[in-house]
């Protein structure tokens, strides 16, 4: 049984021209250099003896230097006297398994040879706390167990919350490094709570665990690193509120009020924790994202995965419509962990599932309530990452023409 009607299955699709859209673009001229010379800087002000154990915890994805900015981080311990390595912090991904973990680290681009230690993966936790709510706080038996230690994370705005700390250093300590037992327990306080959670929680650990200092990265709206800096432990609540803020205005948006259709040609974790980006397309598992200030979205159209993503497909429930393709390509054992273990199981649920792009396309102008599709605001995007080279139907020509952000790609 076919899935649309016929005259609908053979209707012409609008015509989409490529466009670009300009940023500010602020860069950092040297980011092995300055995340050296930053570590280092801190690695001074301590007290630590010779041979002292770094454990430097990674783990985020989408983070363009990251390898660079690790391995500055374990040459600055090394030449200190120290002996770093590597731990992942990142919560359940990678299924919540050390090996899977250990795998996700290599996807990353974080091995062994390419930062220069040795990485050591083991998701055994200890409760070394309460907070005063109640909650057990749950923290990397392997961390725990170095002298120091070093959260290394880009601070960006949260896919699934506001508040003065979302993704950042503060995060991975609560979280990242709470492995799969902590992340489930934290987030069974909901994402409603976690302006409250992550900093009240964060400063707890602060005072129990013993973090020397974090890399802190913040990247510009064409996902280079513009600023790279090691914050002191006893500044790292003030300071990540402070980048949180200069990573907001940095962020990258669609230059349009309202968006009949969107289409998005991959989705992944590499891209954003949720897939896609709630801050960019408004959408998140729970429904809109608060305080969202871009275009009104009426269809999502989700073709694929990114390769990066070993088939997580979270955030593929923010999409009203998706590909064949798209849903062979997503690990359910992957995607399943992480969704429950974020307490977001609608992250993880499939929309409606058709042959191909131009059949998920027209199903999705047919309920966007246009009924001339030449009249259709239909944007196309490689991901919500990279929104400098985007395609538009005609119907957007008008704005294409007026914004000063805007212009038509030349060919």
């Amino acid at each position: 049984m076919p899935y649309l009607p016929p005259t609908i299955a053979s209707r012409d699709l609008p015509r989409l021209r490529a466009v670009t859209q300009s940023f500010s673009r602020p860069r950092h001229p040297d980011v092995y250099a300055g995340a050296y010379a930053e570590a280092t800087a801190q690695l001074q002000k301590l007290d630590a003896r010779p041979g002292a154990r770094v454990a430097i915890g990674v783990g985020s994805r989408g983070i363009r230097d990251i390898t660079a900015v690790v391995r500055a981080t374990v040459a600055a311990c090394r030449d200190a006297g120290l002996t770093p390595f590597v731990t992942p912090a990142m919560g359940s991904h990678g299924g919540g398994t050390a090996d899977g973990q250990r795998h996700v680290l290599e996807h990353l681009g974080v091995t062994e040879a390419s930062v220069g230690a040795p990485i050591v993966s083991d998701t055994a936790v200890e409760q070394i706390g309460v907070t005063k709510w109640g909650m057990p706080i749950f923290f990397d038996k392997t961390a725990l167990a170095a002298d120091l230690i070093v959260p290394v994370n880009r601070v960006k705005p949260h896919t699934d919350f506001a508040g003065t700390h979302e993704s950042g250093l503060c995060k991975m300590l609560v979280i990242g490094f709470a492995n799969h037992i902590g992340c489930s327990r934290v987030h069974q306080e909901t994402f409603a709570r976690f302006h409250q959670v992550v900093p009240e929680t964060a400063s707890l650990i602060l005072e129990k665990v013993p973090v020397a200092f974090g890399m802190a990265i913040v990247e510009n709206a064409y996902d280079e690193t513009y600023l790279v800096e090691a914050v002191a432990r006893e500044q790292i609540l003030a300071r990540e509120a402070e980048l949180l803020q200069i990573a907001y205005a940095n962020m990258p948006r669609l230059y349009f009020e309202h968006i009949d259709v969107l289409i998005v040609d991959e989705i992944g974790k590499n891209i954003s924790g949720a897939g896609m980006d709630p801050n960019i397309i408004g959408r998140t598992a729970k429904g809109t994202l608060a305080g969202y200030n871009g275009p009104s979205i009426t269809r999502i159209v989700v073709a694929g995965l990114t390769n990066a993503s070993g088939g997580n497909g979270i955030g593929i429930g923010q999409a009203d419509f998706t590909t064949q393709q798209a849903a062979a390509q997503i690990d359910r054992e992957t995607t399943y962990a992480n969704a429950i273990a974020a307490g977001t199981p609608e992250s993880g649920r499939l929309p409606i599932v058709l042959p191909a792009l131009d059949d998920a396309l027209r199903a999705a102008l047919l309920t966007s309530g246009v009924d001339d599709w030449s009249q259709a605001a239909v944007v196309r995007i490689q991901n919500t990452l990279h929104l400098d080279a985007i395609w538009v139907s005609d119907a957007l020509a008008p704005v294409v023409e007026t914004h000063p952000g805007l212009c038509w790609t030349e060919e």
